[in-house]
């Protein structure tokens, strides 16, 4: 369990808090330590970003005296990571992945039409993977596990004690190489010392999130912690026809730890993770008719209002009922084995794990009651990982990282489309194949203390990464069988750093860094009808530049951190689209020869008065393609429109805007003081504004998402002695409209609404 104190109780406080998720508990232990430390303690000058996120935890902030403010020791690191702590996560309401972007400046996370899984960009940087069977420019790690399928996060932003976000080329310390990053979602350890707790939280549309938690020791040297979550309701879409709803919550997740300790060196920890989720879909609104012969094309008008039909002989098919919704029908579960051992010279640390998954996933792609596009998906995946390193032991000029790191996959994807009032096509087809895939890296990175504040940084690495496609076959029921030849991507790739660090007084430092990174190519997999769609897609790679600082000018009142950075980009993986003229325009994977993006990120924290704490960031990005040319799939749908003949346009976008968002904005301010000498109270606002984005290539129009701002207030009151806290919140406390996210299927493109206004109560107990 990582202690987190929290400066809302007050500054006499006899206790700890420890937070974990909406779960507040008291235990006296850490205040007395923290007074102890030294004000500025840091043992080392520099330490690259990607150990930072995997090696250290949030380094507490203290309640009595001067406060201070979250991760003192980040501020002594050669990075531009953004770190989150588990107050913050549940302040702002972070119950989902998704939830992150609004807490890191130049960060996309979107969902794929509204299901689970999950495209991450971060710095521009991204791909939005179809069937998710390609590996994520963005990296997702849970407890310094890679998670190569990103539905596989499902289920886990809970009891969570903090996460990192770093931007750029990854993989010098740690883990698998990639091209634009990596999120890391850091779990809560077991505790020494007994401690639990539990939380309910209700709130509109019949929403209900219940947690619990027990940690402690088991006998001697033996600690463990259980943690669970279950979350019901809140369906806000309906369907005027009918008055169906649709978005209700049905998820359920365990997380548990085992750990021994038989000496002061050696440490051992058994983790697992267990996930049900029978959720229902946030279903997209159509904005464009793409075959406007339609008579009965729907009209909905209300932001809430969506709509959606099962048929009876597709649901037969696929095996559900034809009273189904759009839906989610997963189990994912995973365990993993630690074994860290210091050797006095050195720190050997191995991890071994294993994730799997099973989706059924319903998906209504056209957003109407038309059978033009519903799909359902099997998904049978497996990911194996193996990491050994060696980290040389702090207090020496030279400091190096050593390690290798394997990954096996294994995925069968079957996946059903029903197209019966389609004219185009008026069938239910069937897509199945099976992906293999391995990847083996090494990595190395050195620390060279060359003076007393500067600091010099080297690193590199190598993956090979092998993965095949077979056995895709497509049936076209009454229509035909088609057989596909099996395909296969290999990628040898090295990637390199170089960095100066200076520590030019107590409370600033500066760094300069070059890196280059990359990430596999793959296949674009989903609805096939011909051999050309399932070529492999090239290796992207980067190069990135990074200027950047890190300041306390005001050592607690005031932190202030920038960077600017420049992205020379190569065979960038983009979506496009594959045109068949006796059938439409299909999406595919295309690279990129050469684009670029540059920008400036900015955070800071502020403690201008006694009890006020104010706390923001801000990003601002751009991009363009220097050398592109695609079919223009806005053209091409346009024309059909007019014409009902499918013609394609292809454009030079040379000189293009990427269409990533160009500003991001996200900031709050709370109020917390003592009411009694038993209870606290704080007060909090925050808000986000997220830029306009183009969704497909030069899009404009209803292919662009608008831009959005987003407000949140809540109000807490906590005991201090007795545990116990109860707070009220709102989140779109504006009650704004906004899309999430695009998509398009045959006869609609749509936009995936945003969650509206909930409000909301929370009670909690710890011990």
């Amino acid at each position: 369990m990582i202690p987190v104190r929290i400066p809302s109780f007050g500054r006499r406080i006899g206790a700890r808090m420890l937070l974990c998720g909406t779960m507040l508990q008291v235990c006296p232990a850490s205040i007395a330590a923290a007074r102890r430390a030294p004000p500025h303690a840091s043992t080392r000058h520099a330490i690259s970003s990607a150990r930072n996120i995997h090696q250290a935890r949030p380094e507490a902030m203290t309640v009595t005296g001067t406060r201070r403010f979250n991760f003192a020791h980040a501020q002594r690191e050669a990075d531009s990571t953004t770190h989150i702590s588990a107050e913050t996560l549940r302040d702002r309401h972070v119950v989902a992945v998704t939830d992150l972007q609004n807490l890191a400046p130049n960060l996309t996370v979107q969902s794929l039409k509204g299901t689970q899984s999950i495209n991450y960009h971060l710095r521009g940087v991204g791909l939005d993977d179809y069937y998710e069977n390609n590996v994520s420019s963005v990296m997702v790690y849970v407890d310094d596990v890679a998670y190569p399928f990103s539905s596989m996060t499902d289920g886990m932003m809970f009891d969570i004690a903090d996460v990192g976000i770093a931007p750029g080329p990854t993989g010098f310390t740690h883990g698998m190489p990639d091209s634009g990053g990596e999120v890391s979602l850091h779990s809560a350890d077991p505790t020494s010392t007994w401690h639990g707790g539990a939380s309910e939280d209700i709130a509109s549309y019949a929403r209900s999130i219940t947690n619990g938690y027990i940690s402690g020791p088991i006998a001697r040297n033996l600690t463990f912690r259980l943690a669970g979550q279950t979350i019901q309701g809140g369906g806000w879409q309906y369907d005027p026809s009918n008055g169906a709803h649709l978005g209700d919550q049905d998820q359920s997740a365990l997380l548990g730890k085992l750990r021994w300790t038989p000496d002061s060196r050696t440490s051992i920890q058994i983790g697992g993770h267990w996930t049900r989720d029978n959720s229902e879909l946030v279903n997209g609104k159509p904005v464009i008719n793409l075959d406007p012969s339609w008579q009965h094309y729907p009209n909905l008008s209300g932001y809430r209002q969506t709509a959606w039909d099962m048929r009876p002989d597709f649901a037969k098919l696929v095996g559900r009922p034809d009273t189904l919704k759009p839906s989610e029908h997963n189990i994912f579960w995973g365990a993993d084995v630690r074994i860290g051992h210091d050797f006095g010279f050195a720190k050997l640390d191995t991890i071994s794990a294993f994730e799997t998954e099973r989706q059924g996933e319903y998906s209504d792609e056209d957003g109407t009651a038309l059978a033009t596009g519903d799909v359902y998906r099997n998904v049978d995946a497996n990911a194996f990982s193996q990491e050994v390193k060696l980290t040389s032991a702090d207090g020496h000029p030279l400091h190096w990282v050593i390690g290798a790191y394997y990954a096996r996959s294994r995925m069968a994807q079957q996946f059903f489309s029903n197209f019966t009032d389609y004219k185009g096509r008026g069938y239910i087809s069937q897509s199945s194949y099976d992906q293999n895939q391995q990847a083996f890296s090494q990595y190395a990175n050195l620390e060279y203390r060359l003076t007393h504040t500067i600091t010099l940084i080297g690193g590199l690495n190598h993956m090979s990464d092998d993965r095949q496609l077979l056995n895709y076959r497509t049936i076209q029921y009454g229509h035909s069988n088609l057989a596909f030849v099996p395909e296969g991507a290999l990628t040898n790739q090295i990637g390199g750093l170089l960095g100066i660090q200076d520590q030019f007084t107590e409370h600033f430092q500066g760094y300069f860094k070059v890196s280059k990174g990359f990430k596999p190519g793959g296949f674009a997999a989903n609805n096939t009808v011909a051999q050309a769609q399932l070529n492999a897609f090239k290796p992207e790679s980067l190069v990135a530049y990074e200027l950047g600082f890190k300041s306390d000018p005001l050592p607690g009142k005031l932190r202030l951190n920038g960077a600017a950075f420049y992205y020379d980009y190569h065979n960038q993986q983009v979506v496009s689209s594959f045109l068949l003229t006796d059938y439409g325009p299909l999406g595919t994977y295309v690279n990129v020869p050469r684009s670029n993006i540059w920008g400036i990120e900015f955070s800071a924290d502020a403690r201008p008065l006694a009890h006020v704490y104010l706390n923001g960031n801000m990003g601002y990005e751009r991009g363009t393609y220097t050398t592109f040319d695609a079919l223009n799939t806005p053209a091409t749908n346009a024309y059909h429109a007019a014409t009902g003949v499918y013609r394609a346009f292809y454009t030079d976008y040379s000189g293009t805007d990427l269409g990533i968002p160009k500003l991001t904005m996200t900031g709050s301010a709370a109020y917390r003081t003592d009411l009694t000498a038993d209870l606290t109270g704080e007060l909090g606002v925050n808000g986000n504004y997220r830029d306009s984005q183009a969704m497909m290539i030069g899009g404009t129009g209803a292919y662009r998402l608008p831009s959005y701002f987003l407000m949140g207030a809540y109000a807490t009151v906590a005991s201090k002695a007795h545990g116990w806290s109860a707070t009220v919140y709102a989140t779109n406390l504006l009650d704004r409209h906004y899309s999430v996210t695009s998509s398009s299927e045959s006869t609609t493109y749509q936009h995936v609404p945003g969650a509206p206004r909930f409000i909301g109560g929370r009670l909690s107990y710890g011990f």
